[in-house]
């Protein structure tokens, strides 16, 4: 961590903001939250403090509105999940992030939360992961890909898809905290993968299976297809296309 970040986090309880929204994936959520739950005051944010279906069917309550929260997070995390694609398409969410993230000291996500990050503005510049079917609407969006399981470039911190938010979480902590911090986090969670299979990436897995996650996820065409929407509208509105 720079000298300059570790001058805005003083010795005081961290302020972790954690953005969900319709549609998210419980374990982009849950997986970090329960990491940065030893270290920090999370707030899970929402527009409303009304429970927030998950892409599996449960839900989760808020425990703080995008009005309420503070101008002093540590981190801004944003999740992913099947809901992605419609929420590239809600300005007023984009918006918050984009305000949020002017004055956290740390930018994150996992999953595809790195698409959101991209749209509201926040990894101009910046390499990225994501969740590994959503790489195209990431470089749509003029994002550098980088295809670890944890992205650090610089305070942009993002994690592939769903089980690498526990990853991620680990090295967020490691960078503000230290790596005493994220070894005993490690610990508590007693996080010691040890797969029965070799699938979790599409470098292993056996074709058959990757096309049948790919057909499954049409979601994917229509987040390009925002994308590239989203990029088309920034380019007639620049100054270049006015002249």
């Amino acid at each position: 961590m720079s000298d300059e970040l570790s001058r805005k986090i003083e010795d005081r309880q961290l302020q972790i903001g954690m953005v969900i929204f319709p549609g998210f994936t419980l374990q982009d959520l849950a997986g970090p939250q329960t990491a940065f739950g030893l270290h920090a005051k999370t707030h899970i944010i929402w527009k409303t403090m009304e429970p927030v279906p998950t892409d599996m069917g449960v839900t989760m309550n808020p425990t703080i509105t995008m009005d309420g929260v503070p101008d002093n997070l540590d981190v801004l995390f944003v999740a992913g999940g099947a809901g992605t694609p419609e929420i590239m398409k809600d300005q007023a969410f984009l918006d918050f992030i984009a305000r949020a993230g002017k004055t956290a000291t740390y930018i994150t996500a996992a999953c595809t939360g790195s698409v959101l990050l991209a749209m509201a503005g926040l990894l101009e510049g910046y390499r990225a992961a994501t969740y590994w079917p959503f790489y195209e609407p990431l470089i749509a969006l003029g994002i550098e890909p980088s295809y670890e399981r944890v992205c650090v470039d610089r305070n942009r911190i993002t994690g592939g898809g769903v089980t690498a938010g526990i990853d991620f979480a680990l090295r967020v902590i490691a960078e503000i905290k230290g790596q005493e911090a994220a070894e005993f986090t490690q610990l508590v969670l007693e996080y010691d993968p040890q797969p029965t299979m070799n699938s979790g990436n599409p470098r292993t897995a056996r074709p058959e299976i990757v096309a049948q996650i790919k057909g499954l996820w049409g979601r994917t065409d229509e987040a390009v297809r925002v994308a590239k929407a989203h990029m088309a509208r920034r380019v007639r509105s620049s100054p270049l296309a006015a002249a």
